[in-house]
């Protein structure tokens, strides 16, 4: 398959943000205070109250969302890509803010969740992209800026079939007013190896 642009109009919002709007081929979109997703895991409470833009993930291709990092101030704003089996069976994988700094984080919920960081903090200002591709059981999670090449984040257990969802995700946990603009959602070509890069695509 080639490269496809899927429209932000294809999915639909988990929970509805304060503000979806579409300016050209962008989407600015502004998450509530308190907004989250987590389960159970070291702190006890179950979250599921982010914002997540869903369309239908088809097995044989890979979801990769652009957005920019330049409004990240406080801690565990967030955005990047939602994956989705149901509820308690998700993967939230994008740039969080931790210890004043943006970090490349990911957490794998399986009726439980974990968590792991990587800091970029020489990636702020840049266009960030996240993708998704299957691989027998698993997904790989990697991630790039237009000046920083592709970094492989995690490999994770996503063993489902069929009724996969993917797409854009926000959440600010702490605070009102944090907004991300989304550049680019797209299905393309899905990973050979894990050792190989995928193109950089625009």
């Amino acid at each position: 398959m080639t490269q496809k642009a899927i429209s932000w109009n294809a999915g639909i919002w988990t929970n509805p943000p304060v503000l979806s709007l579409q300016e050209g081929q962008f989407l600015q979109v502004e998450a509530s205070e308190g907004s989250d997703y987590w389960e159970k895991t070291l702190y006890g409470f179950e979250r599921s109250s982010g914002h997540s833009l869903l369309a239908v993930w088809e097995r044989d291709s890979a979801i990769e969302v652009t957005f920019q990092l330049d409004s990240f101030t406080e801690l565990y704003d967030q955005a990047g890509i939602m994956l989705q089996q149901g509820p308690g069976k998700w993967i939230k994988a994008g740039i969080e803010l931790n210890d004043g700094i943006p970090q490349l984080a990911v957490v794998v919920t399986d009726g439980y969740s974990d968590w792991s960081l990587s800091p970029v903090p020489e990636w702020v200002g840049d266009h960030v992209t996240i993708r998704a591709s299957r691989i027998q059981d698993a997904v790989v999670i990697r991630a790039r800026t237009d000046h920083h090449g592709w970094r492989t984040v995690r490999v994770a257990r996503f063993p489902y079939e069929s009724g996969q969802q993917a797409g854009p995700f926000i959440c600010a946990p702490t605070r009102a007013g944090f907004q991300v603009t989304f550049t680019r959602w797209i299905s393309t070509e899905p990973d050979s190896d894990i050792h190989t890069d995928p193109p950089l695509e625009k």
